[in-house]
């Protein structure tokens, strides 16, 4: 942002008045779209109030994510009708072009991919996107396209609609598995929560990854057409959601499955918090609890697809991936009910070498992880799930180095040690790699 040099500092409380608002270099952008944007622009009182509205509306200019370059020049304003006190202010941007490309590398759960794109973006004028995207993991591959659109003035409300195919290999599982699928999501801001609604229809296919698997994996290979409903509310006040400083996460989900059609049928939630809190020497402290039952509705049980899973270098560490809980000759199947806890302590390297620079990327790691994941009898009620959720609980404890690749994603290297290990679990005792965008 520049200003002319005519204002004097002594004079940026004097009471101005915002006359006109130019944006130069419009192509295929429709001029209602940013209506909304500037708006607040016009409200502005004083030449501070101006240059710091105008930055927020630079601000969501540039989060439309429609131009390449947004820049702001406050003039006074000139030729008839003009007032003494009156200013201008000019947006000059960039558009983006018709099409672009992208290629990156993304990582997940334990998992590293290389991502293509394609993308259309502002594509009839108003911030829509369609994307193109195929992604080559090490245990998945996928295609998928998108189409999104925000509603004008409020970016955070918007609607997108996905069309994709998923093929991912699950080793622990001995098994393989191919979505395909169509969902239409809608997200809109409550008070202080962002919340998703959203359905989805998916024909899966099961099949058989080892050359022996186990009888509950045969079991479960073939075809079903799941049709749900989700919602899913998030309140996130982190700094950072890869390795925050202060403040708390709070996501809970909840799975209809069955009641739009579709041969399964579940109920499913699914709830995370965290809270992390700063401490003396640069320190902090991350509490973190993970939750989740799914029941199964008629006679038909839950299939392997929909349950969860637990252990891992980005859960329980010390215990190798999605190898806790029931199992069938070494094939894991998942659980129908788990929790997972965990308390971490994160310091700077000792002696802080290259400290405000490099060296701030990395932190030393203390961790205490526990949790449980089993299946239920239904007809024993809440205190018997409970007390088996409690029973054989799996911990571990120990430490590392964890790296922070920027806000996308981080790597740890710990040293741990497992603890209530129970029959059938698969332990990793020392030292475990982990990368990822979510841990606990």
């Amino acid at each position: 942002m520049s200003v002319e040099s005519w204002f004097n500092p002594e004079e940026t409380e004097m009471f101005v008045v915002v006359q006109q608002v130019h944006i130069d270099g419009l192509g295929r952008t429709k001029e209602d779209l940013l209506t909304y944007e500037i708006a607040d622009v016009f409200r502005a009182k004083s030449l501070i109030d101006v240059m710091k509205k105008s930055h927020e509306a630079r601000q969501k200019l540039l989060r439309l994510g429609i131009f390449r370059k947004v820049e702001v020049l406050i003039d006074t304003s000139r030729g008839e009708g003009a007032l003494p006190n009156g200013l201008d202010v000019t947006f000059e941007v960039t558009e983006l072009r018709r099409l672009t490309g992208s290629y990156n590398t993304m990582v997940g759960n334990n998992e590293g991919s290389m991502v293509l794109g394609l993308k259309l973006p502002n594509a009839l004028g108003r911030a829509e996107k369609l994307t193109f995207q195929f992604s080559y993991g090490t245990k998945e591959t996928s295609y998928g396209l998108s189409f999104f659109k925000p509603q004008p003035g409020n970016f955070e409300r918007n609607i997108s609609l996905n069309l994709y195919k998923v093929m991912g290999q699950f080793p622990w599982s001995s098994l393989r598995e191919t979505d395909r699928g169509v969902s239409a999501e809608l997200t809109f801001p409550m008070w202080k929560t962002s919340q998703t609604l959203k359905w989805e229809g998916v024909w899966r296919e099961l099949g058989c990854l080892a050359r022996t698997p186990s009888f509950a994996i045969r079991k479960e290979s073939g075809h079903t057409l799941k049709s749900s409903l989700s919602h899913a509310m998030v309140i996130d006040t982190r700094n950072s959601s890869i390795l925050p400083r202060r403040g708390g996460l709070l996501r809970i989900h909840q799975e209809l499955a069955g009641f739009t059609g579709g041969d399964v049928s579940f109920l499913k939630e699914d709830f995370e918090i965290q809270l992390n809190k700063s401490l003396f020497w640069d320190s902090v402290l991350s509490a973190s609890l993970w939750s989740g039952l799914v029941l199964p509705i008629g006679d038909k049980p839950t299939s392997i697809a929909d349950r969860f899973y637990l252990g891992g270098p980005t859960s329980i560490r010390g215990f190798s991936m999605y190898s806790v809980g029931p199992q069938s000759e070494g094939d894991y199947l998942g659980g129908e009910a788990y929790w997972a806890g965990g308390l971490h302590l994160y310091t700077p390297l000792p002696f802080r070498p290259a400290k405000g620079g490099f060296g701030d990327l990395f932190r030393t790691h203390f961790f205490l992880n526990a949790g449980n994941l089993c299946n239920l009898n239904y007809g024993e009620g809440p205190k018997a799930h409970l007390k088996k959720l409690a029973e054989c609980v799996r911990w571990s404890y120990g430490l590392g180095v964890l790296l922070r690749l920027g806000n996308i994603a981080r790597l740890e290297l710990n040293y741990c040690i497992p603890m209530g290990v129970q029959s059938g679990d698969r332990i990793c005792d020392g030292v475990q790699f982990g990368a990822g965008i979510r841990f606990l």
